[in-house]
């Protein structure tokens, strides 16, 4: 009985830290994410013509964990959007993409690295990252199967620029408050342009706000060097970002969800400012506002309109006009098929889409999404 008991209090000593071991042992981990994209559909009005034409966008997200709170995001991509009148203008669809090398070539579209320092900061760095990866908070419920881009940008396109390139950031959060810094540098790997010069194409930006699972709200600031190609403007406001001076662009976004779904949607809105040093535009205006009916008809799929404004020129330099009144529409309905693929049919309506009176836009399209 003394030996029993002896062995039995050894054993129960070795289950103690073999369970110690099993709970705080981690071995690298690397999942597989897919999203192939067909879009089929056409653009009137478009200087790029009148056709029907079917396009695809392909990205494999491999995420690794090296401690099991880590994670190392590489994404590859491929489309052929280029030449497509739903990859130009105000008209380029959010799922949009084509390498520079061509039509279907294969790419890194982004490579970076997330880790915590401490209970509440998170850190990321990276060779090719986004500006909207290093933000704890989207302000947004909209939309949950995108169409335009320039509606996906929280009212505030200009804010929300979705710089990517060379970067770094980081973000604090505790009980759903946060507050993020970062910077994105476009052409911080080409020679002669650098990180932090006047031709980086830089982006730094600061957000702060509060996000639960029901509501939240964030206020952004960036600061954009000259070279940024910014998504979600008028082709005046665009050009004069992108070969002018300085641009400093506010913006506040904000949303409400139901608690359960039904007649209720829910709703998203923003606004955005900004002010450009120098060029023929020196302030821009924008806004957006988003409603989602989740479970519509059936369970699983969902209805969305949204309307706003992309970045317009509301007051410019001597002898040039601002922008006329630009306007998006859209409407969608997503079919979910299966877990794993759904069907959305859409249409959306641009006002002077160009920059100018009588270049409305009316675009129809059917999205097939494949998630795997």
């Amino acid at each position: 009985e003394k030996e029993l008991a002896i062995l039995k209090g050894r054993v129960d000593g070795l289950e103690a830290k073999v369970g110690e071991l099993e709970a705080n042992q981690f071995s690298t981990t690397t999942r597989l994410e897919g999203l192939a994209t067909f879009v089929v559909g056409g653009v009137n009005s478009s200087p790029l013509g009148e056709e029907v034409t079917f396009n695809h966008d392909v990205q494999l997200a491999l995420n690794t964990s090296f401690t099991g709170k880590d994670l190392l995001v590489t994404i590859l991509r491929a489309g052929n959007f280029g030449d497509s009148a739903f990859g130009n203008g105000l008209a380029t669809l959010e799922t949009a993409f084509q390498e520079d090398s061509g039509a279907g070539s294969l790419g890194i579209d982004k490579l970076y690295y997330q880790f915590p320092i401490g209970e509440s900061f998170t850190a990321t760095i990276g060779g090719r990252v986004g500006q909207e990866d290093m933000l704890a908070i989207w302000p947004s419920a909209y939309p949950s199967d995108t169409v335009l881009d320039l509606l996906t940008l929280n009212g505030a396109p200009l804010a929300y620029n979705k710089n990517l390139g060379p970067g770094f950031g980081l973000w604090w959060e505790h009980n759903g408050f946060a507050v993020s810094a970062n910077y994105v540098a476009a052409n911080g790997a080409d020679a002669g342009q650098g990180l932090f010069n006047s031709r980086s194409g830089g982006t730094a930006t600061v957000q702060v706000g509060y996000g639960g699972e029901r509501w939240g709200v964030a206020a952004i600031y960036s600061q954009i060097d000259g070279g940024v190609g910014v998504p979600g403007a008028t082709p005046l406001v665009a050009e004069a970002i992108e070969t002018g001076g300085d641009t400093s662009a506010l913006g506040l976004s904000g949303f409400w969800q139901p608690a359960q779904s039904g007649l209720v949607p829910s709703i998203s809105a923003g606004y955005g400012y900004a002010s450009i040093d120098s060029g023929p535009v020196t302030d821009s205006q924008s806004w957006f506002v988003g409603l989602q009916w989740e479970d519509a008809f059936l369970q699983g799929n969902a209805f969305g309109i949204a309307v706003g404004q992309p970045g317009f020129a509301t007051s410019t330099g001597r002898g040039v006009s601002t922008d006329p009144d630009v306007v998006a529409l859209e409407a969608w309905y997503k079919w979910q098929v299966t877990d794993a693929i759904s069907v959305t049919p859409a249409v959306f309506y641009i006002s002077d889409a160009e920059g100018r009176s009588s270049s409305d836009q009316f675009g129809a399209l059917l999205k097939t999404s494949f998630r795997f």
